[in-house]
């Protein structure tokens, strides 16, 4: 299993954490996750000329992608991730089964492995997985020729992932890689228009994110809330849900302040309580 892994906030939309104001909160990252993140990197041009090997073993160009001047969903994980990319690739797949839009008509959708040992077969079994999950909730059922999923080598992963300011290492001891999750929403002209973090995507969000950038508009910093939710126990060599023991604290915190209130308002009530006038 991957060393750690860093998820930011998706419970709420993206236009949650919104402040045209503002540069992005700033990430407080213990040791193990020093250099792992994802930089905001609006209006960069992505390197079209990079090539990968599609899922059918195909030589590619990621600028293959963009010759229909439809907009790009893109994200980088990997396809033997234990954990954290296959819950990304599973709310991608639910938030693009919710959407009006097709995937190979209004948009496309690459999914690029940064692991550079995987091969295409990984890539083909990865795509028909979360295909079907598409499928179990579209009425007009999709082939998947919209949503591609790409390997690589180390160069030309390293070149895509300084473009969109994807930060990943890999642990040495167990061979899995440690990194944050998120989608990228790019311009038919390859400029990248607007981060979406975390593992479950709004629906609403996306389809706006999609109208805007088919318009070539550049969304606004989204500001990183990060939540840790796992962390690697190099003596047991499982993950422990530290996010488990968070929401174990906010709940006996909810219990505090809900006692607390409780006793407050019961005291004022009894100190307001009139007493009986005992008249005749």
């Amino acid at each position: 299993m991957l060393a750690a892994a860093t998820t930011l906030t998706a419970a709420q939309p993206p236009s949650a954490f919104m402040d045209k104001s503002s540069s992005p909160a700033a990430q407080v990252s213990p040791a193990d996750l020093s250099n792992v993140g994802i930089d905001q990197r609006l209006d960069q041009q992505l390197p079209l000329n990079l090539e990968f090997k599609n899922e059918a073993g195909k030589t590619v160009k990621l600028g293959d992608y963009f010759q229909s001047g439809r907009p790009v969903i893109l994200n980088l994980v990997y396809y033997t991730c234990p954990m954290l990319c296959g819950e990304e690739l599973a709310g991608e797949a639910s938030a693009l089964s919710m959407l009006k839009f097709t995937p190979g008509k209004e948009y496309e959708v690459v999914s690029v492995s940064f692991n550079p040992d995987e091969t295409p077969k990984d890539a083909t079994e990865t795509k028909q997985i979360y295909i079907s999950r598409m499928n179990e909730h579209l009425e007009h059922k999709t082939d998947g020729s919209g949503w591609h999923f790409l390997t690589g080598q180390p160069a030309e992963i390293k070149q895509l992932a300084d473009a969109v300011g994807f930060h990943y290492r890999r642990d040495p001891r167990t061979g899995q890689f440690i990194h944050a999750a998120a989608i990228m929403l790019v311009t038919p002209k390859g400029k990248i228009a607007q981060y979406y973090y975390g593992v479950e995507f709004s629906p609403k969000d996306i389809r706006l994110g999609l109208i805007e950038a088919s318009q070539d508009k550049i969304g606004t910093i989204v500001d990183q809330v990060v939540l840790y939710c796992y962390h690697y126990d190099p003596n047991t060599g499982r993950y422990g849900a530290v996010v488990t023991n968070i929401m174990r604290v906010a709940g006996a915190a909810t219990m505090l302040i809900l006692g607390g209130f409780l006793v407050v308002m019961y005291r004022r009530e009894s100190h307001g309580t009139p007493k009986g006038t005992g008249r005749a």
